[in-house]
């Protein structure tokens, strides 16, 4: 198959563009083929060495974790799927070498839901991640309740975006970060946008003088401070960017792979509560560029990566029995 991979860390120059190895379907996985795969900061992070210390790298990496797309292939232990549903994906294992930009990925059956009928592949690559991040940030870890206010850093981001949605959904006050270019879009999200730089805490203050029930950090650094400096009495603090979160009392979360939760997203996107604001692709042969594009760090909404449609005529749709496992 073709995909995107590096034999060693780097910039996007490392990206290369060839023939791999098809992946192996295990029991309880299935073969997707790729329609999308979106981009996150973390995929170059990755790329760059600086998940090192928690996933060891098996050269090549193949870079990516969100998926959408269709399964082809089912391992001899996969009562969950059929060949032919359209299935989205949060595909991280616990090393970095079985990425997603690729035309197959092998996925195990609990990193999987089915795609929202109503986004395209596009749209639906770039919920996984996103979604899980922002759901299990204000569900699980910040446990936000009707009525709250919450500050969501980056507002206007891959996560901050659908934190956005979700936060209102859950019947919120938002109030969100993001450049003023963005503030229109924020709104549209049910947010209420602040601009970020000098005067951001005075800002909030102004919109909140009793301080937030809980803030999102997305950013890190003096946003997280500024953060803890910003809850109102008994206010929560998380942060995805920055384990500094401890010692303001709050809490560092990784997003996990859960295959109820991206159900829920998934049933959220359908009743149109979530929507996917995509606003670049790129083919798959140029996931270099997508990937510097994403480190610039100024980017509405998700880049996406996209792979050719065209079936392959010669792999088999079939069940793989213990043998090929």
């Amino acid at each position: 198959m073709k995909g995107i991979s590096y034999s060693r860390y780097g910039g996007p120059e490392v990206l290369a563009y060839g023939d791999l190895r098809d992946p192996t379907v295990g029991v309880d996985a299935v073969l997707v083929k790729v329609r999308a795969a979106a981009v996150n900061p973390v995929d170059w992070h990755a790329r760059e060495g600086h998940l090192e210390q928690i996933l060891d790298p098996v050269f090549p990496v193949v870079p990516g974790w969100d998926v959408s797309g269709v399964v082809v292939r089912l391992g001899v232990s996969v009562p969950e799927f059929e060949i032919g549903d359209e299935v989205i994906g949060y595909v991280r294992e616990d090393f970095l070498s079985r990425g997603t930009f690729a035309e197959y990925v092998a996925a195990p059956v609990r990193t999987l839901a089915r795609k929202p009928r109503n986004l395209s592949f596009e749209e639906a690559a770039g919920l996984p991640l996103a979604g899980l991040t922002a759901y299990q940030v204000l569900v699980k870890a910040l446990q936000v309740k009707r009525g709250e206010t919450v500050l969501v850093h980056a507002a206007a981001g891959g996560v901050g975006s659908l934190a956005v949605q979700l936060a209102h959904h859950f019947g919120a006050r938002v109030i969100g970060t993001a450049s003023p270019g963005n503030h229109d879009f924020v709104r549209s999200l049910g947010g209420e946008p602040v601009a970020y730089g000098e005067g951001l805490a005075e800002r909030v203050r102004g919109l909140a003088p009793e301080g937030v029930d809980a803030a999102f950090d997305t950013i890190g650094g003096e946003t997280l401070t500024a953060s803890a400096n910003l809850l109102a009495p008994e206010g929560r603090l998380v942060s995805i960017a920055d384990g500094n979160v401890v010692t303001h009392g709050g809490r560092y979360v990784w997003v996990r792979p859960d295959a109820e939760d991206l159900r829920r997203l998934s049933a959220l996107a359908e009743q149109g509560v979530v929507s996917v604001h995509v606003s670049h692709t790129f083919p798959l042969e140029r996931a270099a560029e997508a990937q510097r594009l994403s480190q610039e760090g100024r980017t509405r909404g998700k880049i996406v990566v996209t792979v050719d449609a065209d079936p392959d005529p010669e792999r088999p749709e079939e069940r793989v029995g213990d043998d090929r496992a």
